[in-house]
């Protein structure tokens, strides 16, 4: 509401009304608004766009480039909150390239333009753009609307006929929808994408009528809410001939005023455009007589034929402006005309110094200003308002939760407009509607998925080759089951309930597993082999955190004004596992029993701010802090990040390792016992007999994977009684997460930091005026650059090539094979900044953080893997500046299919985090590699990453029911489980019949999807899901969610196995017949109730075995209502004794 206020004085004020006025008359008007800075312009342009005299005015705002575009849009956006502000962008993907576009930016094309094609003379809205868009032409209004394809709930179509229709404007038929332009039909749903729309519909039809229509993620697959008509257009930019098509000035409608910022610099970009373009049509045709054409499976929204006439020139677009109402509101008018005179500031920048912020705004009120302070995230207004409050300082001002891009100082109408992100200098990120990217789903998915040929592994029988889905016949009933190959070409079939019994094999990249003969001891020898392993890990852990449990520490007080104002200071925005982390941090420091807590993360997902803030909560209590670090370098580097975020703060950080000569080593020391240091880093010198501390109260030990086994025993004695927190970034995988659970208190940090800014990736050719150019942009803004090259042997002469090239730059060269202080040596210089490029190979990857380098240049990308090239990538783009990378390699079409993808799922993933899921398979293998001490990698060669996983599982659910059990007493209470699992066998026809799904990769997803669903809750979801996706389910599939829930009861009443053929109903009971299984209540209650209760069933024993015979079971839902009822019966009286 405090937003309406202000912009109503801007409503009110006469200017406004004047420049509304102007734009009303029928001459051409030019105009010029002078002195607009920071976000003024968006305040006086949305009062304009909101004035009643200008409401039937169109505008079209033309910024320098598509960042301010972007920034300009989001801010209208916000103040406006008008749904008719469109974004404008360019459609292709590369600057330099004018054949491949980008789909999102095209769908944002169309959706503006067949808005505006069907103007009928009202308003439609504001358009925000850029030079580069305004160089395209577009098509014309009446040949647009024209082909628009029109669909309402309830009309009648011709499937056929409409398909066809789909089929000649460019639509191309595939399984699932994933991006625009595509279409499916499977039995009653037809899904299509268009391009004016940022998500698909999906319409379901009854016979030939249109049943309703809903629009649907392509991401989950899932409807979201039901539309009543949608309009389906074509792709604008392939779809129509150049003849049809005219500049944007011509093709906006009579009523539409221009905004223009700076002509001079449109115009000059507009130029640039022009000789590009040149350049390009010059490549194409030297090089049209050798390339040809690319390979399918590449993103095919490419232009076919570009020429000359689909562009414009700059002095056609500036004969056209003269003929409308323009307003100009950048540094200097170029079309004259009246000038309406403002008087604003910018934001003056704070360097996050609070008392000069209030100073600042105290001498704005006694001037008697209004104050109001925009922030996106309320709990930053927050922040600051308690930042006030803490300082003693009484700041009337007016919050309001929304951004904008940049704050001012507006004298006229006494008004101090500040943004949070200024004050606190960060980084703020624009957001510009995404067309889904069918790589970024599939990329993810197929890491999943099975392909035939792949290797899995079965927890019973070890390693196979899956090979495919196969129909078996069973009793004369169909059923699916999966066929994997072993050894001597023994074939396994696996039944789709058993499927949580395989897993895709992952191991190294690169090495290949040795297949298992069926039958042989071999895999359950190395199973009992890693379980022990495993066990005595896992007991160590344990053990320790039961003696921890039981001893007394310090508790520190309540955060107080200065913990605030430094977690305020922090550059990013906290995402939400952050925040978390680090409330779940502080809250057992200030428990009375010392804290041990891991905190895992991807690179830069932040987990060092979450050290600062600790070290510094333990500083406000008088306590010393110690972080230890595994390297030199390392140890130097915290040493900068602390001192760099606690420099305003009265703190004194200091640091311990080889570079420093024994005398001042031993005055730190020294000072250190004294008191008169609260933060100190070391490697681990810390943990020597000759370091004392005065009072320490809190230790970080930073990537604990990298100490050896006697340096972690040193540090289990330092800590017993200090709270300590552990730093990884190896991401633990989920199921070690859960059951490490009891061990550790956890946090893990999933999302990616909001306001990091995406990294720029480009796929470039070795080019020597690029590669200078890239190097000279990045150290001309004082930063420094990476250039990986991972030939040691060609490192020397790529350092003279690039030093000829860039002859006043000081370069360096860092590689493995230097000795280990010469190493860092050249690391620690070029971090104090004494070379400006460093050629490297890729030893930079794990882990060295230099926030100064924002450029990374990797030479011959096409030989690096995936996740290397992503762990490269994020060693840029640490700071509030943008990002380069730039992946050199041979040209695309000399490529072979997979590294192209390679590099172009790169160039599509540029936000932070989507690496999380990237270069998760390399980082599972690596990681639970450290996770449990160095040596059972091996035997993750051997068995698989997931199996491995399931190993541990067991040892932990073992070890706890054994050794510990008075430990977890509770926790076994709740949860005596006797068997693990159980395996049902039937003759009844259960499957996903291919008439329902005829995608047998989909199909297969789905049994695997439906065999590991946890709990009622996730079936009932996916039962909506694949009613919503495939139609109304067939009474086979429906079996098979019976058959799932069966399995759960089964094996919560201790029943190994069931069969169900011809109609008699077999369970078998626990294996061993002297398990306590047999003494418990359950099995008591299953007694009586099969005496009691029902006079179907009987018990029966054949040799030492059990076995529990029900006759006349004909159907899933009779076995389901049997079990149901026993089950209800076992549990009821159970729980009341």
């Amino acid at each position: 509401m405090n937003l309406n206020v202000l912009l109503d004085e801007y409503l009110k004020d006469t200017r406004i009304f004047q420049i509304a006025d102007r734009l009303v008359l029928s001459k051409p008007q030019q105009l010029y608004l002078k002195n607009l800075h920071g976000s003024a312009s968006q305040f006086v342009f949305a009062s304009v766009f909101r004035h009643d005299l200008a409401s039937q005015v169109n505008h079209l705002i033309v910024l320098n480039d598509a960042e301010e575009a972007a920034y300009f849009h989001n801010s209208l956006e916000n103040l406006t909150s008008a749904l008719n502000v469109f974004y404008f962008p360019a459609s292709f993907k590369n600057r330099k390239n004018y054949r491949q576009l980008n789909a999102s930016h095209v769908m944002l094309r169309t959706e503006m333009l067949t808005r505006f094609s069907t103007a009928t003379g009202n308003r439609v809205g504001a358009i925000v753009t850029y030079p580069e868009a305004l160089f395209e032409k577009v098509v014309l209004p009446k040949t647009l609307s024209g082909n628009i394809i029109r669909i309402k709930a309830g009309d009648t179509i011709n499937v056929t006929e409409l398909l066809s229709q789909f089929v000649d404007y460019g639509f191309e038929r595939t399984d699932f929808v994933y991006e625009p332009g595509q279409f499916a039909l499977r039995g009653g749903i037809l899904d299509i994408y268009s391009f004016g729309n940022e998500k698909p519909y999906r319409i379901e039809l009854f016979g030939n009528d249109v049943d309703s229509i809903r629009i649907f993620d392509p991401e989950t697959q899932l409807s979201e809410r039901k539309l009543l008509q949608v309009t389906i257009i074509p792709n604008v930019e392939t779809q129509f001939e150049t003849g049809e098509k005219v500049s944007l000035p011509e093709f906006l409608p009579e009523n539409t005023a221009v905004w223009i910022q700076d002509w001079d610099v449109v115009k000059e970009k507009l130029h640039v455009q022009e000789e590009d373009l040149e350049i390009f049509f010059r490549v194409q045709e030297t090089s049209k007589s050798r390339t040809k054409v690319n390979d399918e499976g590449e993103d095919n929204l490419e232009k076919k034929d570009v020429s000359a006439d689909d562009f414009v020139h700059a002095a056609i677009i500036e004969e056209q402006l003269r003929g409308r109402h323009v307003v100009e509101f950048g540094h200097t008018p170029h079309f004259g005309g009246i000038e309406i005179g403002f008087d604003t500031k910018e934001q003056p920048s704070f360097n996050r110094q609070f008392d000069m912020l209030i100073k600042d705004l105290k001498s704005w009120e006694l001037k008697k200003y209004s104050i109001y302070l925009f922030a996106e995230n309320p709990r930053q207004l927050e922040r600051l308002h308690s930042i006030f409050t803490d300082l003693k300082a009484e700041i009337p001002f007016t919050p309001v939760p929304v951004s904008v891009n940049a704050g001012f100082i507006d004298n006229d109408l006494k008004i101090v407009c500040y943004t949070d992100h200024q004050i606190f200098q960060r980084y703020h990120k624009y957001k510009v509607k995404q067309a889904y990217n069918k790589n970024k789903a599939l990329t993810l998915r197929a890491l999943r998925e099975l392909q035939p040929g792949d290797y899995v592994t079965h927890i019973d029988h070890g390693v196979g080759i899956y090979s495919g889905l196969q129909k078996i016949e069973v009793n004369g009933k169909l059923q699916e089951a999966v066929r994997i190959i072993y050894k001597d070409t023994d074939i396994l079939y696996v039944n789709i309930n058993s499927l949580h019994k395989i897993a895709k094999y992952t191991g190294k990249e690169g090495t290949t597993p040795k297949i298992n003969k069926l039958g042989s001891d071999v895999w359950q020898k190395l199973k009992e082999k890693t379980k022990a392993k495993v066990k005595e890990i896992a007991f160590d852990l344990i053990k320790l955190y039961a003696q921890r449990k039981a001893q007394e520490g310090f508790s520190f007080s309540p955060d107080n004004y200065m913990q605030t104002e430094l977690e305020a200071s922090f550059i990013y925005e906290d995402t939400p596992d952050q925040s978390k982390a680090s409330a779940d941090v502080k809250k057992d420091m200030q428990t009375p029993s010392p804290m041990d807590r891991l905190v895992c993360g991807d690179v830069g997902f932040g987990k060092t701010e979450i050290a600062v803030r600790a070290a510094f909560k333990a500083c406000c209590d008088n306590k010393q802090a110690a972080i230890l670090v595994p390297t030199t370098i390392l140890a130097f580097q915290h040493y900068k990040t602390f001192k760099e975020r606690l420099k305003d703060f009265p703190v004194t950080v200091d640091y311990v390792n080889r570079f420093k000569s024994s005398k001042e080593k031993k005055e730190t020391l020294q000072r250190l016992q004294e008191g008169k240091i609260d933060i100190i880093v070391g490697t681990h010198a810390l943990v020597g007999k000759e370091v004392k501390f005065k009072d320490l109260g809190l230790l970080i030990v930073d990537e604990e994977q990298k100490f050896g086994v006697g340096h972690k025993e040193k540090i289990k004695t330092l800590k017993t009684n200090v709270d300590c927190l552990t730093l990884t970034a190896t991401p633990i995988p989920r199921t070690l997460q859960f059951s490490l659970m009891g061990a550790r208190d956890l946090s893990i940090m999933n999302t990616p930091p909001p306001n990091r800014q995406p990294i720029q990736t480009e796929v470039q050719v070795f080019n020597e005026d690029f590669i200078r150019d890239a190097i000279y942009y990045e150290t001309e803004r004082g930063g420094q650059v990476f250039f990986i090259h991972n030939r040691v042997v060609g490192l020397n002469e790529m350092a003279v090539h690039i030093q000829g090239l860039c002859p006043d730059l000081s370069i360096g060269i860092a590689h493995g094979q230097l000795e280990g202080h010469i190493l860092e040596e050249r690391i620690l210089d070029f971090i104090d900044r004494k070379y400006d490029v460093l050629i490297c190979t890729n030893i930079v990857e794990s882990g060295v953080d230099i926030p100064n380098v924002n450029t990374i240049i990797v030479n011959n990308a096409h030989q690096f893997g995936l996740s290397d090239l992503h762990q490269l990538r994020g060693r840029v783009g640490r700071s509030n500046k943008k990002a380069f990378c730039y992946l050199l390699a041979p040209p695309m079409s000399t490529l072979p299919a997979d590294s192209r993808k390679r590099l172009q799922t790169l160039e599509q993933h540029s936000e932070l985090g989507s690496g999380f899921q990237i270069a998760m398979r390399d980082l599972d293998i690596r990681g639970a590699g450290n996770l449990l001490g160095g040596e059972q990698s091996g035997f993750m060669a051997e068995i698989g990453f997931e199996m491995y996983q399931k190993i541990l599982d067991e040892a932990i659910r073992e070890l706890k029911r054994t050794s510990f059990r008075e430990v977890f007493k509770e926790e076994i209470q709740q949860q005596e489980d006797y068997v693990q699992d159980c395996t049902i066998d039937t003759d009844l026809e259960i499957l996903i019949p291919d008439s329902y799904v005829e995608s047998i990769n989909e199909r297969l997803s789905l049994y695997t999807r439906l065999d590991n669903s946890e709990g009622e809750e996730e079936l009932q979801m996916f039962h909506t899901e694949m009613i919503d996706r495939f139609g109304p389910m067939p009474p086979q599939v429906e079996d098979l969610f019976t058959t799932v829930r069966c399995r759960k009861m089964a094996v919560d009443m201790g029943f190994e196995k069931m069969v169900l053929k011809e109609n008699t109903l077999r369970c078998y009971f626990v294996n061993n017949p002297d398990s306590p299984y047999f003494e418990s209540d359950t099995f008591n209650k299953m007694l009586q109730f099969v005496q009691t209760q029902t006079n179907k069933a009987r018990l029966k024993q054949t040799g030492r075995n059990f076995l529990l015979i029900h006759e006349d079971v004909e159907s899933m839902e009779h076995l389901y209502n049997f079990l149901f009822k026993m089950h209800r019966y076992i549990k009821e009286t159970v729980t009341v004794v």
